[in-house]
């Protein structure tokens, strides 16, 4: 089962590869296990800066949950309950991620293959890719989870067109819908999706960490709290802070440190 997720390390930038190339990614249900354990494991690494999420090979991103499984593992309610649950789970541990996220997007991403990449922070994909939600022609549903992240994205309109339609569309629409960060040709996705992540990291990882803790309580319509709203200035005591602002005066970069 290990096999199915590969972690690569290049310094403080981890890879996450969904590695199932001889089904191009398809996500079974050992798989989403796999990425819920990964990315809890990685977000408890406080040397870590960035991680990237992509499938194996340049064929697909991944082109949603493996439908040979359904007869086993979603043949009723209660089993289809449970495997929703390891779904959100593994959706929740990358949106919740302390470091940011970056999805590397080569191919087909459709289906629970999109739902994964909707809850990076960054999305960077190849102009050959493609993207949909086709579930309504096999009489799939999204759950409450997989659509709030849909729609925290996309908006609540274009969020029914893809379900509603389940069309297939090309990368240039994605970035219309707002569904991808950013579009470049197929031959420079990974040199794209590193030197962001490579952008991301040389940051100070405090103020990284605030900035998606921050864009996330902003989707609770609830006022702030007299605490939260102070915690804006909470930086200003750390060591971070001083070194940023003192390498900026003193001409050089600053060497962060979490701290």
């Amino acid at each position: 089962m290990d096999d199915l997720i590969l972690v690569q390390r290049a310094d403080d930038i981890a890879t996450v590869v969904l590695n199932r190339p001889e089904k191009i990614n398809a996500l079974s249900k050992a798989l989403w296990v796999r990425v819920s354990e990964v990315m809890q494991t990685l977000t408890a690494d406080v040397t870590l800066r960035c991680i990237v999420l992509r499938g194996a090979g340049d064929k697909a991103f991944s082109p949603g949950a493996d439908i040979s499984e359904f007869e086993t593992e979603r043949a009723t309610p209660d089993q289809a309950r449970a495997y929703g649950k390891i779904m959100h789970e593994a959706m929740a541990a990358i949106r919740d991620c302390r470091h940011p996220t970056v999805a590397l997007i080569k191919g087909i991403c459709v289906g629970g293959g999109l739902e994964l990449a909707s809850v990076c922070d960054l999305r960077i994909c190849g102009e050959s890719s493609r993207f949909g939600v086709p579930i309504n022609r096999i009489g799939v549903i999204m759950g409450y989870p997989e659509i709030e992240a849909l729609i925290d994205l996309v908006g609540r309109a274009t969020a029914l067109e893809i379900l509603l339609e389940g069309r297939i569309f090309d990368a240039q629409e994605a970035k219309a819908k707002g569904l991808v960060t950013r579009v470049v040709a197929d031959s420079e996705v990974e040199t794209e999706t590193y030197a962001t992540a490579r952008r991301i990291a040389d940051g100070a990882p405090l103020s990284n960490r605030w900035h998606k803790k921050f864009a996330r309580r902003l989707l609770d319509p609830s006022p702030l709290t007299a605490t939260e709203f102070d915690e804006s200035f909470a930086n200003a005591s750390t060591e971070d802070y001083q070194e940023g602002y003192r390498a900026f005066i003193e001409k050089r970069k600053p060497q962060f440190k979490g701290r």
